[in-house]
């Protein structure tokens, strides 16, 4: 074989040799942590839009559910990640909004040991009850409720999360004795108001639109701003007589701080395709969630947003969680 052929045979191989590990990295599944338990509606997003994700990237990625500690096991686990380009984190209103006011410590930065990629999706609220309430909208529910002298219990998707801070904002705002009964997750929280072992909830609509429309919960009323297409007979809270009376659930998707540019552009890309995908809109919509395509840039300031509101109702009431 004449010279020139090896040594040309012999750089290819080079190339290709040098090449290889990226390739193979790229191959790698991407780990999505969740730190709420199966079954909720955070869960159901991760889980909808990894789908689609997966198939831009060429990638499988897999959902890990790393529920407790108001989201700071699932954050923490992130933040401390060996493998920045492969692990990704839901990152939400408990995460980046309340937790930093709410704990006068926390095992991660939600400013320095995350960088976004996009937000994710805003859930409604609906303040549901179980079947044994005897209230068929909020002026019966708030009259029912002043009449449990001892106080009335109430569940959440865990200590921090927006049905808790949403419920407190409730509280402050009728002067009901409420008692947090906080869950690891929404899944587990839901299953308790259906038999009737906690009484009512302001629970998003991923996890109770279907037990809603089975007539397994009443829905009182809705925290958002308008009406929802999917509950049009259920009026706002405003509506109601709690006068500008508004609260959601969202969600973005975070990687370590340590991933790469192009790592985020390649899944800011992919993310932003999903949500504006057909298969993704259509099942959003059936859960009456808003999808938030955007720029990680977006997202910051979102966040950014979030955490004064939400830190200055935290202060402002004295709520601590260590």
């Amino acid at each position: 074989m004449p010279m020139f052929l090896v040594a040309r045979r012999g750089l290819v191989l080079a190339l290709l040799s040098a090449a290889w590990p990226a390739f193979a990295q790229d191959a790698k599944p991407i780990e999505w942590v969740v730190g709420y338990a199966a079954g909720g509606g955070s869960d159901t997003v991760a889980r909808t839009v990894a789908e689609a994700m997966g198939k831009t990237l060429g990638q499988t990625l897999v959902v890990n559910n790393k529920p407790g500690a108001a989201t700071n096991i699932a954050a923490d686990y992130v933040a401390k990640s060996k493998d920045p380009a492969h692990v990704m984190l839901t990152a939400d209103f408990a995460t980046l909004a309340a937790n930093p006011a709410l704990f006068a410590k926390l095992p991660y930065d939600a400013e320095k040991d995350f960088v976004p990629v996009g937000l994710l999706a805003r859930f409604p609220l609906v303040l549901v009850a179980a079947p044994n309430v005897p209230a068929a909208n909020f002026k019966e529910f708030v009259a029912w409720a002043k009449g449990n002298v001892s106080g009335t219990n109430y569940a959440s998707a865990g200590t921090g999360s927006p049905h808790h801070l949403a419920t407190e904002l409730l509280r402050e705002r009728t002067g009901l004795k409420l008692v947090h009964t906080p869950y690891r997750g929404a899944a587990p929280a839901v299953q308790d108001l259906l038999g009737g072992q906690v009484p009512f909830g302001l629970m998003d609509t991923a996890s109770v639109l279907q037990h809603i429309a089975s007539g397994k919960l009443k829905a009182l009323g809705v925290a958002s701003a308008a009406r929802l297409k999917s509950l049009p007979d259920v009026p706002t809270l405003a509506e109601q007589g709690l006068a500008g009376f508004e609260a959601y659930a969202w969600q973005g998707l975070v990687v370590p701080a340590a991933a790469s540019p192009e790592t985020v552009a390649r899944l800011n890309k992919a993310l932003v395709a999903a949500l504006d995908s057909p298969a993704v809109k259509e099942r959003f919509q059936s859960l009456a969630l808003d999808p938030l395509p955007g720029t990680p840039a977006q997202m910051a300031a979102y966040a950014r947003s979030e955490r004064e509101r939400w830190g200055k109702l935290i202060r402002d009431n004295g709520i601590k969680l260590d």
